[in-house]
């Protein structure tokens, strides 16, 4: 169903969502800023692409707020933002751009993914989502250990969670449980795994990868998409690789994507040219070594959208 994106007609629209109210740790926030500071703008244009940055998306910092709910913490801002940049990533859809956001915590997800959905909804395109993650993000209020948001976002677009959060654009799921694969998981709570043996996700363990290798799972998940989604999502979020080569990150899990893994990931994606959005998230520069996480993420990025050892 899907078909070749054709890299040199593509112009990019970036989009920065410098959220950290989805987690207890600070400084994803600042993930945006360290992502742009590693030259990404230039590396796109060097790639061919025509490259517009609409700034970032204002978010109250948590200083200035209450938690009315433990089990959902901060929810009014997330809601309200994640409303913002729903908007925000159709309307780039709608204008023809690549929408490419930058986090941010994962429950950036919720919002870019509302949108996406909304565009496809629209359009009778079907949706498919790649989540690259140490993380399941399968929680809900009901479940979450620690109350933070940025461990639900895959669960509210599959229509698990509170309401306010399940049905910005007014509809739920946004994405079916079919065509949704994740990709490194390799820490996951045990209410959460409840969730995902409930609705039969295709979760592609670091297990699994140490057996089968990546090239053979990425290969694996693009192939199925290619038959049953018209518009392929990935949420990248860069805890999935392994904190020896991404230490700057939110969530640190050992024994994650080597960095050669997650760039043939990558470059796998873009071999197959079927990639319509981009989300890279949970950079966090207060925990990383001269920028080297961030370095990566973009080092990623423009392994998606074409970046070769040859001619490029």
């Amino acid at each position: 169903m899907i078909s070749k994106n054709k890299k040199l007609n593509k112009k990019i629209g970036l989009v920065g969502f410098p959220i950290d109210l989805g987690a207890d740790r600070r400084g994803v926030d600042m993930g945006p800023s360290a992502i742009r500071y590693s030259n990404l703008e230039h590396k796109l244009e060097n790639l061919g692409y025509k490259v517009t940055d609409f700034g970032d998306i204002d978010i109250e910092i948590s200083e200035t707020q209450k938690i009315k709910n433990s089990k959902l913490k901060y929810l009014p801002e997330i809601e309200k933002t994640s409303k913002i940049l729903a908007n925000k990533v159709e309307s780039l859809l709608v204008r023809n751009y690549f929408p490419l956001i930058i986090g941010g915590d994962h429950s950036t997800a919720i919002g870019s993914i509302a949108g996406i959905s909304n565009y496809c909804r629209k359009r009778n395109k079907t949706l498919g989502v790649i989540w690259i993650d140490a993380h399941a993000d399968m929680n809900t209020e009901d479940t979450t250990p620690s109350g933070n948001i940025h461990g639900m976002p895959l669960a509210v677009a599959l229509g698990l969670g509170h309401r306010k959060l399940t049905h910005i654009n007014g509809f739920s799921p946004k994405v079916k449980v079919d065509n949704v694969a994740l990709i490194g998981i390799r820490d996951v709570d045990f209410l959460e795994s409840i969730n995902i043996k409930n609705l039969n996700l295709t979760v592609h363990t670091m297990t699994e990868i140490d057996k089968a290798g990546i090239h053979r799972i990425i290969a694996k998940v693009l192939n199925d998409f290619k038959s049953k989604v018209d518009f392929i999502h990935i949420s990248f979020d860069m805890d999935g690789i392994d904190p020896d080569f991404a230490e700057g990150v939110g969530t640190p899990v050992p024994g994650g994507l080597t960095y050669r893994e997650s760039q043939l990931l990558m470059e796998m994606v873009a071999d197959c040219g079927c990639m319509n959005s981009l989300e890279i998230l949970e950079v966090n520069p207060i925990l990383d070594n001269k920028n080297r996480t961030a370095n990566l993420a973009t080092e990623l990025i423009v392994s998606a959208l074409g970046k070769t050892t040859l001619y490029n």
